[in-house]
């Protein structure tokens, strides 16, 4: 007879699959931990346009899983899951690993949903990683290299149209963030930025329709037309196939196609393949296939196994799929786990809503702050990035991606020593961590100082 396994295997690196192995190595958990992710590196999916558009770096937003697990006795494994057999309590590896565990966490959140459009998952770039940002960025390049070469006044008018399927936050994050630096990066070129077009594609009739934002969708809408340049929206057309060089739309009935040499999908997710796989009957999934949990984050069949995260619905309990719900699963995981081990009941997962943040273009974005105000413009900028940041994981890595972003946003870019004063509050309230108040006193009475020498 085997002994037991006293492991608990986390699968999936993301928000909720992350923060449940920090928060498990900080509560010293008194059994062995196994994270499994097919990345060498976490992406931290609400900075990913900060990343594309260069706002931020590589080690702030994609850091590597071996440095934000550094000395937490956290095991990482960088593979595939290929199955997870619920009943032999066993996840099997492509490398031909596998482990059984006592416990496991499935965090494999969501996947690019095509919804059967033709010609969508050859040809539409998504965004969902480091890996898709890096090849949009250098198709987006390559697009505007050879537009600033050709007379061709079609041939140019195709290479500089970008097209965006989907009016959620996702869709209006990335039309607002192409509208605002392609047009310097042609400019930059020698081209005509006035010559840049970029459609946002939207099968409702208005854009962050029942979606956590849709607070804030007149402000979006506002804001949408005061980039760099104004973005075209096409409300109540369907995506019905698309090409290399063209997308076709269906719209009062009517199909239409519009030329362009780029479509970036941001038109909704499906359930991971890996979750749909489970054997677990259709009663106890939801209209989307997903496993139904437990107020504590348990399978209703397999009480061993917590999910969270995109891939997961709590009972009696809609939750958005953001990454402050994840990180908030993840350390209820995490305490229920621990409270296993040490033979305590588990307790509900309590998920506070703080608000939502939402983008809109190089140093601008919106904020609704605990359904209470709005904030909009450079200020909304500053709390969702300082918001942002005080989340990432692992202390040292926000300590250095913090540091650098306060130094960067608020000092660098508002260098008037009559106003600094003002950023650093505004900055030290936002944030929120004591490395602010810190960089942010030195800076200032350095500034002060530099002014008072200049003046004698």
């Amino acid at each position: 007879m085997n002994s037991p396994v006293y492991q608990t295997v986390i699968v999936g690196g993301g928000f909720t699959g992350l923060f449940t192995a920090l928060h498990l190595a900080h509560e010293h958990y008194p059994r062995s931990v196994i994270l499994i992710d097919k990345d060498e590196r976490f992406c931290f999916k609400p900075l990913l346009y900060e990343y594309f558009d260069g706002e931020m770096d590589t080690f702030q937003v994609v850091p590597r899983f071996s440095e934000l697990l550094k000395g937490s006795g956290v095991i990482f494994v960088q593979d595939t899951v290929q199955s997870i057999n619920l009943h032999q309590r066993e996840v099997k590896l492509a490398s031909g690993n596998s482990y059984n565990y006592s416990n496991l966490v499935l965090a494999l959140g969501s996947v690019t949903g095509y919804h059967q459009v033709e010609g969508a998952r050859e040809n539409a770039f998504p965004f969902w990683t480091q890996a898709d940002a890096i090849a949009l960025d250098r198709h987006l390049r390559d697009c505007l290299q050879k537009a600033v070469q050709t007379e061709d006044v079609e041939q140019r008018r195709k290479l500089l149209t970008v097209v965006i399927v989907g009016g959620g936050a996702s869709g209006v994050e990335m039309a607002a963030t192409l509208a605002d630096f392609l047009p310097h990066w042609y400019s930059a070129l020698g081209g005509n930025s006035s010559e840049i077009r970029v459609v946002l594609l939207n099968h409702g009739k208005e854009i962050l329709d029942g979606d956590i934002n849709n607070p804030l969708r007149e402000i979006a809408e506002r804001e949408l037309n005061k980039r760099a340049v104004p973005i075209e929206m096409i409300v109540e057309a369907e995506a019905t196939a698309i090409g290399s060089t063209s997308i076709q739309y269906k719209r009062n009935e009517q199909i239409e196609t519009l030329a362009t040499h780029t479509t970036v999908w941001t038109a909704g997710t499906s359930t991971h393949p890996l979750i749909k796989d489970l054997p677990i009957p259709k009663e106890h999934r939801d209209r989307r296939d997903r496993p139904l949990v437990t107020p504590n984050l348990q399978l209703l069949d397999f009480p061993e196994v917590f999910v969270g995260g995109d891939c997961a619905a709590v009972q009696d309990n809609s939750l958005p799929p953001t990454a402050q719900v994840a990180y908030q699963q993840g350390a209820n995981i995490a305490q229920n786990l621990k409270a296993l081990a040490l033979g305590e009941e588990p307790k509900p997962a309590k998920v506070n809503i703080r608000g939502t943040l939402l983008k809109l273009g190089i140093n601008d974005a919106a904020a609704n702050l605990f359904n209470v105000f709005e904030v909009v413009g450079e200020t909304a900028h500053l709390i969702r990035q300082g918001t942002y940041l005080t989340l990432l994981p692992a202390p040292i890595h926000d300590f250095k991606a913090t540091t650098e972003w306060v130094d960067e946003e608020v000092f660098h870019q508002h260098l008037d020593p009559h106003d600094v004063g003002k950023k650093v509050v505004q900055a030290a309230e936002i944030v929120g961590v004591g490395v602010v108040g810190i960089l942010a006193a030195r800076k200032l009475l350095k500034m002060l100082g530099d002014e008072d020498k200049n003046s004698k």
